[in-house]
């Protein structure tokens, strides 16, 4: 594998990173372990102190931070700067709120005393995605570094300087040697840090086939696991929808990070005694973004980012029409420089087409139109996926019911604001399993012993 730093927006590259040797990983690896055997026993006090100043550090580098991100894989700088500052408010999150998530609970036994116990369990392998460069470690380091727990990362090979930059800073922050490492590997390196029996857990943010070999080779060693692989969302509009605010959320919610996010509203399942209306107003929305150079806050479209990841969503394309799938507006590459693809739109997808299954990790919205609710709810549902989800109506009840009825890990009403450190993120089915952020988010790699205390004498 190669780690190599090349900017999307014009195919520049800008650094290269060798592997590691083996040599090199066992030294690491050795240090993470002799960090755990000190840092299990800090207090919460003196963990909440380097999370706080790291934070800190993360929202007084409003430039230096954001900009690494945008020239790694082309997120906008507003963008960016909001990533970062979502990042520092989770380092912030758990400072405050680690010890009393984990404090001892009260059991109530029939005979004497008991309570459950949370600890540390040592040193947590990470395999993360580039598409949130920042916020992606940042809501690992949260809550585990808190718990007690040590990091060793393997962060996506195309934003390696994103990946030094968040170890570098949470050194500056006071963190010792081995409490956060980064780790550029190879994928036959990865197996060996899963089967090292100095790791103790393994969580992952990534697609479905990765998720599937490190959560295969994970459970052969006996190692709990978090996987979070990815989404292919409804956007569900209602016949009472408020499209004032509906169509905003739309927009943002398929073209936020040029649509490579994995809770990305990527099916818009739309009532037909509304579909009409919406699709025009949507279409116009979307046409308004232009292509720029992402550094340049008045830029509304950015790259995508890698030329690999638009090549790949423009065989999705042109499969879809080939089985099909008649595009509305797009479906081409951008003639410029830099991996920059179409706005687009594709209708008439049946059952049978590639595009009906799969997800679109980029600007490409799905739109079906569906006769009632009964059809929007079982549209929704008949998704390999269930990350999340959302639904638009002027009726509260209605949209409750409507939620209810997803099987996702989450869903928005009336928008999809997943950014508060304090909503646990996850999904089910082929999105995985396991909750990062909130309460649920610090319980993944903890130990929850129970103690029981009684007196009484032993059955005969």
């Amino acid at each position: 594998m190669t780690y190599k730093s090349i900017n999307p927006n014009n195919g520049t590259i800008l650094k290269t990173f060798d592997e590691i040797s083996d040599e090199q990983l066992e030294i690491k690896l050795a240090a993470a372990h002799a960090c755990y055997q000190t840092w299990k026993n800090t207090s919460y006090k003196q963990r909440a102190a380097i999370m706080a100043k790291a934070a800190e550090l993360l929202h007084a580098h409003t430039d230096d931070y954001p900009k690494l991100a945008t020239l790694e894989m082309g997120k906008r700088i507003d963008e960016a700067r909001g990533e970062v500052n979502f990042s520092g408010k989770i380092l912030s999150y758990y400072a405050e709120h680690a010890e009393a998530f984990l404090a001892p609970e009260k059991l109530d036994p029939e005979n004497g005393e008991a309570h459950m116990e949370s600890s540390p369990i040592g040193v947590i392998f990470c395999v993360e995605p580039w598409n949130f460069p920042f916020y992606q470690l940042a809501r690992v380091a949260g809550p585990q570094l808190m718990a007690g727990n040590v990091l060793v990362v393997k962060h996506a090979s195309n934003v390696p300087q994103c990946a030094i930059a968040f170890e570098q800073l949470l050194i500056d922050a006071g963190a010792p040697e081995g409490l956060y490492t980064n780790l550029l590997v190879s994928h036959q390196q990865s197996n060996q840090i899963i089967d090292d029996p100095r790791v103790k857990g393994v969580a992952l943010t990534g697609g479905l086939a990765a998720g599937r070999s490190v959560a295969a080779r994970a459970g052969q060693n006996l190692k709990p696991s978090s996987m979070e692989l990815g989404g292919s969302d409804a956007f569900i509009v209602l016949d009472d929808a408020d499209l004032v605010n509906t169509i905003p959320w739309a927009v943002w919610g398929r073209m936020y990070n040029q649509g490579q996010t994995c809770c990305a509203a990527k099916r818009f399942i739309v009532l037909d005694s509304i579909a009409d209306k919406f699709i025009e107003k949507f279409q116009t929305a979307l046409e308004l973004q232009q292509p720029g150079d992402p550094m340049d806050e008045k830029t509304t479209k950015g790259p995508m980012s890698q030329e690999a990841a638009l090549v790949n969503i423009l065989k999705q394309v042109d499969d879809a029409v080939a089985h099909g799938a008649k595009v509305l507006m797009g479906g081409k590459r951008i003639d410029c420089p830099g991996s920059f693809m179409q706005t687009t739109i594709l209708t008439n997808i049946e059952p049978g087409n590639p595009a009906y299954r799969t997800e679109f990790f980029g600007p490409v919205a799905l739109i079906f139109r569906v006769k009632d609710e009964a059809a929007a709810i079982a549209l929704a549902n008949d998704s390999d996926f269930g990350l999340g989800g959302s639904v638009f109506t002027e009726d509260a009840a209605r949209g409750k019911r409507v939620a209810s009825q997803i099987d996702t890990g989450m869903m928005f009403m009336n928008n999809i604001d997943w950014t508060d450190a304090a909503l646990p993120f996850g999904g089910v089915k082929d999105s995985g399993y396991g909750r990062e952020l909130g309460e649920m988010g610090i319980q993944q790699f903890v130990n929850k012993k129970l103690v029981r205390i009684i007196s009484m004498a032993a059955p005969v």
